[in-house]
């Protein structure tokens, strides 16, 4: 079936719709809703519990949505890529070129009443939440209009009113603080769920454990997801690890191993792991996933692995090129169409970094903002430090 064909609904305009000036994760219209059962790469690996099952309902409509959001989500990390090294961008950053699945697939399985917390690798997390490209690029480069107001850089992306609590750069810090938002979640009997994400690097971290006692003994809604991307910083996992079973980390504490690179997968897991949690307190995901670009730009990521390692993934195993062979074997999508959609996404980032850089500067004053609570500490003092308030409201 040609992609024009899905477009039942677009009115006889274009596949993809005028580029607005929100620059958000949009999609062509498709309204086809035909059920599509695909099997997952690889069987799930449980831990202390029944695995769900490989057969993962889809439809064309969400695949083609799925291609498009791991499509833009590529070409905004290379396109940081080139920022960074223009000097654009400063200071830390950290791409999520190949893990995309793990974003776009969570995301499918929840809503954004569920919460997620991560680490400093957090654009494209922050891009499935609801973000856009030009919160995205004017953060990074320090701008107003960043979705931190250009204060919080790469690694402190945040938008609470779609369930997204950062952007953390301590190793682990994010984890306990994702057992409380799971803690809230039960005191309040919303029935949501906390997705707290960290890296290999971060599982021997004393404090994640700490957090996940505590998550069993009060049976909290808490997701703690390992993105194993087998390397922390230039350190392989079976160095730093003498258990890199990290699924298994919980001992107490049921766990599922998934193949992080398989974007429906993904899905099906968070969605199994979203029911037990409300039912039966946490579980480890560990997506078995695999980063294209060094740790951070400072790290060229080839002193620690073969070139031909990294390519090897990207042709076996790439999260987007999987879902391209899907659409085109059940016909959803001619070739020709899917390299269009890619060409309008690479126009589409590149008008989101103009608008980004003609973002001004914030004020020398808004040091002194988002501080403490509104009224509260230095928000009562000008960029002078002389005070402009002299009680409370």
């Amino acid at each position: 079936m040609a992609l024009q064909r899905l477009a039942a609904s677009s009115c006889g305009s274009n596949l993809l719709k005028p580029i607005s000036a929100a620059l958000s994760l949009r999609r062509p219209i498709s309204s086809d809703t035909t059920t599509i059962t695909v099997e997952t790469s690889v069987p799930f690996t449980a831990h202390n519990c029944d695995p769900p099952s490989r057969a993962v309902d889809t439809t064309p409509k969400e695949l083609f949505s799925f291609f498009h959001d791991m499509a833009v989500m590529r070409r905004m990390e290379i396109a940081a890529d080139s920022l960074y090294k223009s000097k654009l961008i400063r200071g830390f950053c950290h791409l999520y070129d190949g893990q995309e699945a793990v974003a776009v697939g969570m995301e499918a399985a929840i809503t954004k009443k569920d919460c997620i917390i991560t680490a400093y690798r957090d654009h494209c997390i922050f891009l499935g939440r609801g973000g856009n490209l030009l919160e995205v690029f004017a953060e990074l480069m320090g701008r107003r209009d960043g979705c931190s107001k250009g204060k919080g850089g790469s690694m402190h992306f945040y938008k609470k009113e779609a369930g997204f609590y950062g952007g953390h750069g301590i190793v682990g810090a994010q984890v306990p603080l994702g057992c409380g938002l799971a803690f809230a979640q039960k005191y309040s009997k919303d029935e949501t769920v906390t997705f707290a994400l960290y890296g290999d690097g971060a599982a021997n971290q004393g404090q994640l454990f700490e957090a996940l006692n505590i998550s069993a003994l009060w049976d909290l809604p808490a997701i703690l997801v390992c993105e194993n991307n087998h390397y922390g910083m230039g350190t392989a996992e079976w160095r730093a690890a003498k258990s890199p079973a990290y699924y298994k980390r919980g001992d107490y504490v049921p766990g599922l191993k998934v193949d992080g690179m398989d974007v429906l997968a993904v899905k099906q897991a968070c969605k199994f792991a979203k029911e037990h949690a409300l039912k039966n307190g946490p579980l480890i995901l560990e997506m078995d996933t695999y980063r294209y670009h060094g740790h951070s730009m400072s790290d060229p990521g080839s002193t620690y692995r073969t070139r031909d390692e990294i390519s090897g993934v990207r042709q076996e195993r790439d999260p987007i090129e999987r879902v391209r062979k899907l659409l085109l074997s059940h016909e959803i999508a001619a070739e020709k169409e899917l390299k269009e959609m890619e060409k309008e996404i690479r126009k589409e980032v590149d008008e989101a970094i103009a608008k980004a850089k003609e973002s001004p500067m914030p004020d020398p004053s808004d040091l002194f903002t988002n501080v403490y609570v509104k009224g509260l500490g230095v928000e009562a003092y000008g960029a002078d430090r002389k005070e402009v308030r002299a009680t409370l409201p």
